[in-house]
């Protein structure tokens, strides 16, 4: 790649270095080069460059799991009893990722009893009547809370039924349009209506669309998100997903036609369409009650789900499982896959009055080709083949193109599937006509409240979830603490930040020098991490170091879209960092200040976006390359290993509680400008202070509320020392929520005997580097030399 100079999401060259001159030629001055490194040849935008070689190598890891994914999967083909508890782990496995784990609600057939469906009626079509009908799906989660119900239609034959189906509309059709009485699908396509015209009981349940009426704070601040994102946002973050959401809406439904069948057994299906086709295909593949599912307009390899809108990213799932791994434990069930024009999605809503621009701006929805639709067809037929249920598998694409929705091949493959099949259907009836009038806009609305305070009322559980997760870590003892936790380190890393193998290359460091002052030299450091991945920063070596002595080392790491040079140049006042590098450097600390990965705006959050669907973020990353930096500065002659300290701001505080507490070789760590009860921070919807209303979806890490909040993972770094800086006008979070997440803090090491180890500095001051107490900290903890380098 050519990097002579910097493009516009990072910054020119200028910004990066100003105008003043360095010593660069090794040949004309050996000091150029640190001694024990070679020359530093690359050029250009470093930090560019290290985003785009990580953005490879998540694409070409992609690539490498998804073709290894049956090392996952212990499959006993013997017979469909052994197969079926043979892929029980990885039912679960799926059943965790998308959130679908809360127990259903029980319920009563009187719930939707004909004496109410005749208290709903909303429609009449050629044979069956249409019900407004909502069934309970989750009881109340806590005391304070209701439970979630489903709502849709009821499409009930007049004829007795011969099937069961759950008909899924696509998240931008309403129920009515799938039953005919609503305008927006084409006849043909209303497959739900054709349904019951043939003697089909019909569910249609609503989902979120992707419309962005109701995603906001109001009175606060509205939103561009569509609804699915801003419920999937809170969602993710406390081990649940809008996928799962609507699924369990989806098996409820199919837990009332089990219960109706206790009187009049019938074969249940499920078919959807779009995002519909999407729930059809999740259900089948975890409800063995569902005899056959129809899924169309969604088929086809998953490697690229990170293309799609943001609601569809699901934590780990392309490692383990792409459609034909859905389809595999469908089978030997019934699956047929009609490949036909899905929906198209150009982006999230557009900005429009109150409506600030805060969702996802990447991910698209659209045709996949019939060639992919085919090949991934292909790939799922050799589970049906070896469980002799090759027919079970269907693919149709009517005349070899793609068509519309609801085709009458599809229509008559699957009553088929149900023994419901006459080997054809009926003609089209007349069109069905509404009853009563109805406003769908107040019904979506309610679903919309329901998810959210369901949702909420998971988050205001999670401390319990938090004290389960915790429950064995022993603090009787530093000794036993530092032991007992070591299994949750390791699960945070590896199930929440997601774990890459320790850096497979040597360091090769290459050096050259970019600052030559009276008090230290700066030099440009870059080290190999992983094939294609490096690590990048500035180390700043004090003049006043003695031959053969040992320094102590704080890692200064800068915030969101920041650079090394801002720490560390001593001519650069920077509002956020003020140098705060150069001026330890003055005082006789060893500086070093990495170039982390979150800069270029949209072009490091896909990082995020890329890795999530093989179990990886961002800080997988990041956390490699620290542990490559620790292997070298601790081999340099001028540094003391045991005296490696932390001192992070912004995104940076972010790496002080998800990196020294993780890997080894911090002796202390510094949280500066970040540190916040991080659940509320993420999730709550009730300030302007939360990243609900902003467009950092990069923030949301699955499952983390369940897990641990900020306290938890300071608590790690015992006994080594920990600080929190705080000013009071950094817009970040408040003091309150500050103070609370911090005083678990302090009584944590208080009770260990250690509460002089730990501190946090309220200064009068906004999103900055105060350089206070922290310094005092610092020369506390590390004991630097006490000669001053400044003037």
């Amino acid at each position: 790649m050519n990097l002579s100079a910097g493009s516009a999401a990072y910054g020119s060259l200028t910004r990066l270095w100003g105008t003043r001159p360095f010593v660069l030629d090794a040949k004309k001055n050996p000091a150029a080069v640190l001694p024990g490194t070679t020359p530093l040849m690359l050029e250009g935008d470093l930090a560019q460059q290290m985003v785009e070689d990580i953005r490879s190598y998540l694409l070409n890891e992609t690539s490498r799991l998804a073709a290894g994914r049956e090392r996952l999967w212990k499959r006993d083909f013997t017979s469909a009893e052994r197969y079926e508890a043979s892929i029980t782990p990885n039912r679960k496995h799926l059943r965790e990722i998308i959130g679908a784990v809360d127990s259903r609600a029980a319920f009563e057939p009187t719930s939707l009893s004909a004496n109410d469906w005749t208290q709903t009626e909303v429609g009449r079509g050629h044979g069956f009547h249409i019900y407004a009908i909502r069934w309970p799906v989750f009881a109340a989660p806590t005391a304070d809370a209701d439970g979630m119900e489903a709502e849709g239609l009821l499409l009930h034959p007049d004829h007795p039924p011969v099937a069961r189906a759950v008909a899924i509309p696509d998240a931008d059709w309403t129920p009515e349009m799938l039953a005919g009485i609503a305008d927006g699908v084409p006849d043909a396509s209303q497959f739900a209506r054709r349904l019951a015209e043939n003697d089909v009981q019909v569910i249609i349940p609503l989902l979120m669309n992707r419309d962005d009426t109701f995603s906001g704070i109001p009175g606060i601040g509205m939103t561009n998100m569509p609804h699915r994102e801003w419920i999937y946002r809170m969602a993710f973050e406390v081990g649940r997903h809008i996928i799962g959401l609507e699924v369990q809406k989806i098996l409820a439904a199919v837990d009332w036609f089990e219960r109706k069948g206790a009187t009049e057994s019938l074969p249940i299906g499920v078919m959807g369409y779009g995002e519909g086709g999407l729930l059809a295909l999740y259900s089948a593949s975890l409800d063995p009650r569902i005899r056959a599912a129809v899924v169309s307009g969604y088929f086809q390899p998953r490697e690229n789900v990170w293309k799609e809108p943001i609601y569809r990213d699901v934590w780990s799932l392309v490692r383990e499982f792409g459609d034909a791994e859905l389809a595999s434990m469908i089978a030997p069930r019934v699956l047929i896959v009609e490949a036909c024009r899905g929906p198209v999605v150009d982006g999230p809503p557009p900005v429009t009055g109150e409506h600030a621009a805060c969702a996802c701006p990447n991910g698209k929805l659209t045709t996949a080709p019939l060639n992919e639709v085919q090949r991934e067809v292909e790939r799922a037929s050799q589970f049906f083949k070896q469980l002799n249920a090759e027919a079970n598998l269907q693919l149709i694409a009517a005349n070899g193109a793609m068509g519309s929705t609801g085709s009458e091949p599809a229509i008559l493959a699957f009553l088929g599937a149900l023994g419901a099949g006459k080997g054809s259907i009926s003609a089209i009836g007349s069109p069905p006509k509404a009853t009563i009038s109805f406003d769908p806009a107040s019904r979506l609305h309610n679903q919309f409240d329901q998810l959210v305070a369901f949702t909420q009322a998971l988050i205001r559980k999670s401390p319990d979830n938090r004290a389960e997760f915790w429950k064995n870590a022993d603090a009787s003892s530093l000794k036993s603490w530092q032991v007992s936790t070591q299994s949750c380190r390791d699960y945070i890393w590896e199930e929440v930040i997601g774990r890459l193998p320790a850096p497979t290359l040597p360091p090769n460091p290459r050096s050259r020098m970019v600052f030559d002052e009276p008090g230290f030299r700066g030099y440009e450091i870059v080290l190999d991490v992983w094939p294609g991945v490096f690590a990048y920063g500035i180390l700043l070596v004090p003049t006043s170091l003695k031959p053969g002595e040992k320094r102590p080392v704080v890692v200064c790491q800068h915030g969101l879209e920041g650079r090394p040079n801002e720490i560390t140049d001593p001519h650069i006042d920077s509002h956020f960092y003020h140098h705060f590098g150069a001026s330890l450097a003055d005082e006789g600390f060893v500086i070093f200040a990495p170039q982390n990965p979150y800069i270029g705006q949209d072009n490091f959050r896909i990082i995020q976006r890329i890795g999530h669907p093989i179990g990886l973020s961002l800080f997988s990353f990041i956390l490699g390359q620290h542990q490559q930096i620790l292997k070298w500065l601790s081999a340099q002659p001028f540094v003391d290993s045991d005296r490696i300290g932390f001192y992070g701001l912004s995104y940076g505080g972010k790496t002080a509680v998800r990196v020294p507490p993780l890997i080894d070789g911090y002796c202390l760590s510094i949280c500066s400008g970040d540190f916040n009860e991080w659940i509320w921070k993420t999730t709550n919807v009730l300030t302007a202070k939360t990243y609900m209303l902003l467009g950092e979806y990069d923030m949301y890490e699955y499952n983390f509320a369940n897990i641990m909040n900020y306290s938890d993972l300071a608590n790690l770094m015992a006994p080594k020392p920990f600080m929190v800086e705080r000013g009071h006008d950094d817009p970040v979070g408040a003091d309150q929520w500050v103070s609370y997440e911090y005083a678990l803090v302090r009584e944590f090491y208080d009770k260990l005997g250690i509460g002089d180890r730990t501190e946090i500095e309220f200064f009068n001051g906004p999103h900055e580097i105060h350089g206070v107490g922290t310094f005092q900290f610092l020369r506390k903890h590390l004991r630097p030399p006490l000669e001053s380098n400044r003037s």
